[in-house]
């Protein structure tokens, strides 16, 4: 069922209003990656809508890309407070050790964001095949492993635009092979938490 316009304005409120913020912090600051991300975003962003355009989302499955999206821009923005653990040589959220050198900030945000990546994913194959077929998809592992795989590729897409970054921007805070290695680890969890939670929400 199609979002009505009103229904619509306080996520584009939300939206726009973190995006204007992270303009204004990433041109304080002179991040000139972030500034590159956040052209990344608005091409995102605009992915989205024609993507809701063509396959009804949810409400909330656009809430969490959007919520997606905020943690994103904090996470290179927002600086730590003094004396919190982090990796690298940027103090921001993004390098912060939530446990030390067991679990960061960043394997957080890429589990979230692609564990909903998969959700649309699901939700973008249940609904076409619906409209064109009018087949309604049950959960098989087949279906989920094929929605999960499709999130965890997005999550490798991004390490390629990671990847773009490194290369046409000096100081990045990326990270080294090891750091690209755990966010595609932090990726697959993300996605596979995503199937199982499609499969017991639906068999329920």
């Amino acid at each position: 069922m199609k979002m009505t316009p009103p229904r619509l304005l306080p996520l584009a409120a939300f939206t726009a209003l973190y995006m204007m913020a992270a303009v204004v912090g990433s041109m304080l600051q002179g991040n000139k990656e972030f500034i590159f991300y956040i052209v990344v975003m608005l091409v995102l962003i605009g992915a989205v809508m024609l993507v809701h355009r063509a396959v009804s989302l949810t409400s909330a499955l656009l809430w969490a890309l959007s919520i997606w999206g905020l943690l994103h821009m904090a996470g290179g923005l927002v600086p730590l407070p003094k004396g919190w653990p982090y990796n690298g040589d940027q103090a921001v959220l993004y390098s912060w050790w939530i446990i030390p050198q067991k679990l960061k900030y960043d394997q957080i945000v890429h589990a979230y964001g692609f564990g909903t990546t998969t959700l649309v994913c699901w939700h973008s194959l249940k609904f076409s095949l619906l409209r064109i077929a009018g087949l309604d998809l049950k959960p098989t592992f087949g279906l989920l492993l094929l929605s999960a795989a499709a999130g965890a590729g997005f999550g490798a897409l991004n390490e390629v635009v990671e990847f773009i970054a490194v290369l046409t921007i000096p100081n990045t805070n990326v990270g080294g092979y090891e750091n690209t290695g755990w966010d595609l680890v932090a990726n697959l969890i993300g996605a596979s938490i995503a199937a199982i939670m499609i499969r017991f929400r639906l068999k329920s």
